[in-house]
């Protein structure tokens, strides 16, 4: 074997010998000296992961924004021109970013480096001719590895030989039901990996049985290592919000610097300044402009969010991903596990008569009840159910009990269901098998199809049966003096009522029990069943998640899409769908088969259309985010397994499950959630929407009261009057009141609406036909005011000095005044309480504070030029603060009003077109 070429494609499709030839290896396993040259070339059986960021790493990526790239420049200019003021400010808010910023993530990344990988276990390996345990990063392809119940595989083992092997291969395949292992079973190339009989993948768990395996791949050339790779080499799509901050970043950059050149003409030609001075001064007011206090304050109200999604089980590994999950349009949802228990539970039980009982309760905790026509069914009130709920106890392997008031199980899904649904009941394995001792049985096996325990019961030797439908009616007597015709009918008709269970998405037992007239012989092998008592059938389903159902609607509510890819059975997926509100026909079903067949576009069109994709491969989940990408979606993706890990990478947001879900999913997303409930991603968008609310409201915040200053400097310039205020006045009120009030503003809580309201467009910048218009507004508003009141006191004889003091003060009170205006983009200031939000009314007050201490203080006069004002100057100028805050309740009145006429305009227009289809 070149030891180089461990992964081949198709090891299910080779018969054993082929396999063993092309690993060079016997049954007999490897000696020391082979295995130990293959572990040199081919390196040890770890997953590849890419390294996790050192702190540095962290700190760096806090600096990648457009925006601070622009105030660095302005930073590098202002040195230039001997502003050094300026750029100590700007240098000092890009490091507080970064360290605010920085020691976010390095928490979120702390958090997700304290679990184990997946592959450091040990293994049984055959080395030399004798077992002996092993690190699994030791195997080597062509080890011999033995394999029992409880054991996660440790590599892609080709299977030798096995007995009653079952493996649960969720993490691969998202199948919930553990996988029945047949050595002698080959299969086309093409096979699926969840279909591969012959094979047992690195990181499933053995539930059942024991297995001897030949390893074929390890490392990154296993299933999961590429899978791994997968994730490593695939690129995220960007978040909402940064995607917009760039766009953002740019229009404002465009803008200020129109308007600084603007002004440095105006200087020149108009005014007679040198062109140096103008270009100085134009420089001073670009940087002033621009929002240095913008990056602290978006980066506070993403850390704000990230605690907020942690209180309610969201943790947020990046900053930016806060708000994407509040953009999302779609989301594509693994089913088993995240929408499901990945429990099995008895929904249903059929008896003969066709009477129809339902099971409430989901999972392994036996709370629930088992009722018919609204009537509760307790123990010793039907016979028939009794019996039934005595072979689900008896005919069992599993262990279910309650110790120090908490619940534990072991053993087998399908058991642990029948003991779950018979503690319903009011039956317990522990009394019942001290009633009717065990003498003898026949384990469950995937060929036999049944399963079969033999109990001493009244001088009798009692046989309690449980299997696949088929196989017990043919060991039941179906009645005394029935004709062999008439026993054969009524197979059928119990067969039919398998086959509609089967159809509803429920795996199907049948129960029966009998008497065997000899008695057995513990030593011997039990005799097969015969003569059997029907008793009835038993439906059973991975049923959904408490209130996921309710979580799936308030997505629809909030106008996000759900859809569910599975690797499970089109029936499971479909019934599961069913639940859920998803679909309601197989049509609605999209097969990994059909998707397969589909080109790009046409699987673009599945995307729009389609809302449950089963038996989908990893690669194919993979496209289907990228289709829907591709479409125009911003899609969150949620999943557990290591089959989930390439499309949460690809989403522009992945959701991983904190408590059952892999290392290599958790690494893929950028969100994972500590309750492992899908129920929790709505409250993760309704705290995103909030985050982005608070990111608008800061942006509206700054980028009006400093477009106010621009119209202000601007007009004063053009009517010939002296500068309105200094480039130290101007950087005071950016990063000093105004820095403090949008940080606090970070802190708003919800309208309260936010859950109501469609997604944003993914089109739509920050920028919208809203937010400009009120920018416009309160720009205009503030620069004309503080134009007037500045030409004013100049006209009434107040010196510049004096009318510079009064007008930055003019311009604090307006800061103070509009942060109420920008609590909400469309409710009146008036319907919101200050008290609703103390920590804003704290800031507002702060800031004004620290201005009037700023007037009264020696040094704040000398560097900012201000003195103390008298009361009736603080009255005048507090009443024209006032007009910003009417001018701004004007402007969302007449929104209100031009959004219900549209509003009422559209609906009148689709009723005119409906009308008009239906006369066509």
């Amino acid at each position: 074997m070149d030891p180089q070429s461990q992964q081949f494609p198709a090891w299910h499709a080779l018969d054993l010998q082929s396999v063993q030839n092309s690993l060079d290896s016997e049954p007999c396993g490897l000696t020391g000296s082979e295995a130990a040259e293959r572990l040199e070339k081919l390196g040890p059986n770890v997953l590849p992961h890419a390294p996790h960021p050192t702190w540095w790493q962290i700190a760096l990526r806090q600096f990648h924004s457009p925006l601070i790239y622009i105030l660095g420049i302005a930073a590098v200019v202002s040195v230039a021109i001997g502003e050094t003021t300026d750029a100590t400010f700007i240098a000092a808010v890009l490091l507080l970013n970064a360290l605010i910023g920085g020691y976010q993530e390095w928490r979120a990344e702390k958090s997700t480096q304290a679990l184990q990988r997946l592959l450091q276990i040990r293994a049984a390996v055959l080395r030399d001719g004798e077992v002996c345990e092993m690190d699994a990063e030791k195997v080597v392809p062509g080890d011999t590895v033995w394999l029992e119940s409880g054991n996660r595989v440790p590599a892609d083992l080709r299977i030798i030989s096995a007995h009653g092997l079952e493996v649960d291969e969720s993490l691969l395949t998202g199948e919930s039901l553990a996988v029945s292992k047949d050595p002698t079973w080959t299969g086309a190339v093409p096979t699926p990996v969840g279909d591969r009989k012959n094979m047992t993948f690195a990181g499933s768990i053995v539930v059942r049985g024991r297995a001897q395996g030949m390893v074929v791949a390890t490392g990154p050339a296993t299933h999961v290592g590429q899978l791994a790779l997968d994730v490593m080499s695939a690129t995220g799509g960007k978040p909402p919000l940064i995607e917009r901050l760039e766009r953002f970043t740019l229009v404002v950059a465009v803008a200020v610097l129109i308007a600084a050149c603007a002004v440095a003409v105006l200087g020149v030609l108009l005014h007679n300044h040198s062109l140096h001075d103008m270009f100085l001064f134009s420089i001073a007011l670009a940087v002033s402009a621009i929002p240095e206090g913008l990056p602290v304050a978006l980066t506070v109200a993403l850390a704000i969010g990230t605690a907020r999604m942690a209180r309610r089980g969201v943790i947020v590994r990046r900053l930016a991903a806060v708000e994407g999950l509040g953009s999302c349009t779609l989301i594509a949802s693994d089913k088993t596990g995240t929408l499901t228990c990945n429990e099995l539970t008895v929904r249903e039980i059929r008896l003969p008569n066709g009477e129809r009982y339902e099971v409430s309760g989901e999972g392994f905790i036996p709370e629930g009840q088992v009722t018919h026509d609204g009537h509760v069914i307790k123990k010793n009130s039907h016979p028939v159910l009794d019996s039934l709920a005595r072979v689900a106890v008896l005919c069992n392997e599993a262990d279910l009990h309650r110790r120090n008031g908490e619940w534990h199980w072991r053993g087998d899904a399908v058991d642990l269901a029948l003991l779950t649904m018979a503690h319903k009941l009011g039956w317990t394995h522990e009394t019942s098998l001290a009633n009717k001792p065990q003498i003898n049985e026949i384990p469950f096996e995937p060929e036999r199809q049944f399963a079969a325990s033999y109990h001493r019961a009244d001088g009798a030797t009692q046989a309690y049966v449980k299997g696949a439908p088929e196989k017990v009616f043919a060991m039941c007597d179906w009645g005394p003096g029935q004709h062999e015709n008439e026993a054969s009918s009524k197979a059928e008709e119990m067969l039919r009522f398998a086959e509609l269970m089967g159809e509803q998405g429920y795996r199907v037992l049948a129960l029966a029990e009998g008497t065997t007239p000899a008695p057995l012989d513990p030593a011997l092998a039990a005799p097969e069943p015969s003569n059997l008592s029907f008793l009835g059938f038993v439906g059973m389903i991975d049923p959904l998640r408490p209130g996921v159902h309710n979580a799936v609607r308030a997505c629809h509510g909030a106008g996000v899409g759900t859809c569910m890819i599975t690797g499970d059975h089109p029936v499971t997926a479909l019934a599961i769908a069913r639940e859920l509100g998803l679909a309601s026909e197989s049509s609605q079903v999209v097969t990994g088969s059909q998707l397969a067949k589909m080109s790009p576009t046409e699987m673009e069109e599945a995307v729009k259309t389609a809302r449950v994709f089963a038996r989908v491969a990893p690669r194919q989940k993979l496209e289907l985010v990228n289709a829907a990408r591709r479409v125009g979606h911003y899609v969150a993706v949620t999943g557990d397994g290591v089959n989930d890990a390439p499309a949460l990478r690809a989403a522009n947001i992945g959701v991983a499950m904190g408590k059952s879900g892999t290392d290599v999913a958790r690494e893929a997303a950028e969100l994972v959630l500590s309750d492992d409930n899908f129920a929790t991603i709505v409250a993760g968008i309704e705290e995103g929407r909030v985050a982005y609310d608070n990111v608008r409201k800061v942006i509206y915040l700054l980028i009006s009261t400093g477009a106010a200053e621009i119209v202000l400097v601007g007009l004063a310039l053009l009517v010939g009057l002296p500068l309105p205020l200094l480039a130290v006045q101007l950087l005071w009120l950016n990063l000093v009141t105004n820095g403090i009030q949008d940080v606090a503003l970070a802190f708003e809580p919800s309208e309260g609406d936010v859950l109501s309201r469609a997604p944003r467009p993914p089109s739509e910048s920050i920028f919208n036909r809203l937010m400009i218009e009120r920018t416009i507004v309160a720009a205009l508003v503030m620069g004309f005011v503080g134009f007037g009141a500045f030409w004013w006191m100049l006209r009434a004889g107040w010196t510049e000095a004096a009318a510079r003091n009064a007008l930055l003060l003019l311009m604090v009170l307006f800061e103070n005044v509009h942060i109420g205006n920008c609590r909400s983009e469309t409710k009146s200031a008036l319907r919101l309480s200050p008290l609703r939000s103390p920590i804003l009314l704290g800031g507002a007050i702060i800031a004004l504070l620290i201005h009037f201490g700023a007037m009264f203080v020696p040094l704040g006069q000398k560097v900012l030029h201000i003195e103390p004002i008298s009361l009736a100057t603080f009255a005048y100028l507090w009443a024209l603060a006032l007009s910003v805050f009417f001018a701004m309740e004007i402007h969302k009145w007449n929104w209100a009003m031009r959004t219900r006429r549209e509003a009422v305009s559209r609906k009148v227009n689709n009723i005119r077109n409906e009308d008009e289809d239906n006369r066509l």
